[in-house]
């Protein structure tokens, strides 16, 4: 694409690019995973629960990153007190279901949610039946008195 693109003298930015990649494309359940970076020899340990897979290219091990897919990609509210953290809740609650999943350490936020509506909401009383009840019997008596009177006024 980005030949193409050079041959016809055009410079898409990265954003655009995307964009159209995204369109002309379309996502194939079977196909291999993309190779995004490969780390070699040992520099780093191979970690599946945050994206580092062991792998034997071309007869050697090494440890690769895949390219994330954004349609798959999804958030979890952790507990800031969850026993074994980030790892013990993916190992419990997402690799049964995606055994291929991992979370990124840089990406990941950790703060505390407040309910300020929880804590702080005092909601009114509701009104009584009785009170609903006659308020709309004035209402429709007020509505029966127009009615009266445009039909009075039109004869």
């Amino acid at each position: 694409m980005q030949n193409a693109l050079k041959l016809q003298g055009l410079k898409l930015s990265a954003v655009d690019l995307k964009l159209l990649l995204k369109q002309v494309s379309w996502r194939e359940e079977s196909a291999p995973p993309v190779i995004a970076k490969v780390h070699k020899g040992g520099r780093v340990a191979a970690d599946p629960l945050r994206g580092l897979f062991p792998l034997e290219l071309g007869g050697k091990a090494c440890v690769v990153e895949y390219e994330p897919d954004a349609d798959l990609r999804d958030s979890e509210q952790i507990p800031l007190l969850e026993e074994g953290g980030i790892e013990a809740f993916l190992q419990r609650e997402v690799l049964p279901y995606t055994p291929d999943a991992w979370f990124n350490p840089e990406a990941t936020k950790v703060g505390y949610e407040v309910s300020f509506t929880r804590h702080f909401y005092k909601p009114k009383p509701l009104r009584s039946l009785a009170e609903i009840a006659a308020d709309i019997r004035a209402i429709e008596a007020e509505a029966e008195g127009l009615l009266d009177g445009l039909l009075v006024g039109a004869g």
